[in-house]
């Protein structure tokens, strides 16, 4: 094995987007993988990767794509052998995967709450009437809108520095961003609040840092295996499963949390109509081993329950 390890003469490549939160992910797996094997910061080298989500900013992701928009560039430079590794933010990745690669390493858990952003409003309640929400997430405006159909949501598409900046400007009275990405970035106090899950549920696997390779890459494999966190595995095993059931993508609004206790899993469930007219929900239990099986079958109750145009973003 350590023959195998990186060193400054030839790095480990990690690819990532070139936002500050991604590269702050990028940074936390290589901390972790020197503090694993002891070894320098020059062993590794971040490779910025331009995806076409970052590319193109001004129509909504349901307009070009959905989720691999920002995961495609960089799995195809993971495929050709420009890189050795990828990491990724988890909200943002497909539930199949391009042939050749496998994900089944995960950093611990962050915050999975929403953070509610405002320069002028206190809190969520403390909105008026026709006040403006800028969000690009489906789940966010339709989970606002369900609760709150007075308000006026726009899009407000890019990373955390450009939508503080349109909120600064004016371009609307509030935002959510996810508290993982504040607390990454080191600007925790930017959120007026935390959103608790049982008003909001959160994302599928928000908060969660996957780290990709090529399924064959043996070497890789060993070096990654010290630091895969069991704990966010199992959680996302069972988020991921129930995200797939769905064919849950960028176009369809959907929530869901997995969270452990002791040896038992519990998984809450949302889908909501994308105007927010409607929201359905389902909410149980199973052994921790049980974690796919179990957002299978939770996927599987709420689509028994919804009508056949409910995940109809045109209806928006």
């Amino acid at each position: 094995m350590t023959a195998a390890l990186p060193s400054p003469a030839s790095p480990l490549r990690i690819g990532t987007r070139g936002s500050p939160l991604a590269l702050a992910q990028a940074q936390e797996a290589r901390a972790r993988l020197m503090a694993a094997h002891d070894l320098p910061k020059d062993a590794f080298e971040i490779v910025v990767i331009k995806t076409t989500g970052d590319r193109v900013l001004d129509r909504p992701l349901k307009e070009i794509g959905g989720k691999g928009l920002f995961t495609r560039e960089i799995e195809e430079a993971l495929i050709a052998g420009g890189i050795d590794i990828a990491v990724h933010s988890m909200k943002d990745m497909p539930t199949v995967q391009p042939a050749g690669l496998a994900l089944d390493c995960y950093l611990p858990r962050e915050d999975v709450r929403d953070a509610f952003v405002s320069e002028t409003v206190a809190g969520l309640a403390d909105l008026a009437p026709g006040q403006v929400v800028g969000t690009s997430s489906l789940r966010r405006r339709a989970q606002l809108l369900h609760r709150r159909p007075d308000l006026r949501v726009v899009e407000f598409r890019g990373n955390v520095q450009t939508r503080l900046k349109k909120l600064a400007e004016g371009v609307a009275d509030c935002t959510f961003l996810a508290m993982a990405g504040l607390n990454r970035l080191g600007m925790a106090h930017v959120a007026r609040s935390a959103i608790d899950p049982g008003e909001m549920l959160p994302a599928i696997a928000q908060g969660a840092i996957g780290i990709e390779r090529r399924a064959d890459d043996s070497r890789v494999a060993a070096l990654l295996e010290p630091i895969h966190n069991i704990r966010t595995g199992r959680r996302l095993a069972a988020e991921r499963a129930f995200l797939a059931r769905l064919d849950g993508s960028c176009e369809t609004p959907i929530a869901g949390l997995a969270e452990l206790d002791g040896d038992a899993l519990r998984l809450r469930g949302e889908i909501l109509r994308p105007d927010g007219s409607e929201a359905l929900s389902e909410d149980a239990r199973a052994p921790v081993e049980d974690g796919a099986e179990l957002g299978r079958a939770l996927a599987a109750r709420l689509l028994e329950r919804a009508t056949a145009d409910f995940f109809d973003w045109r209806t928006a």
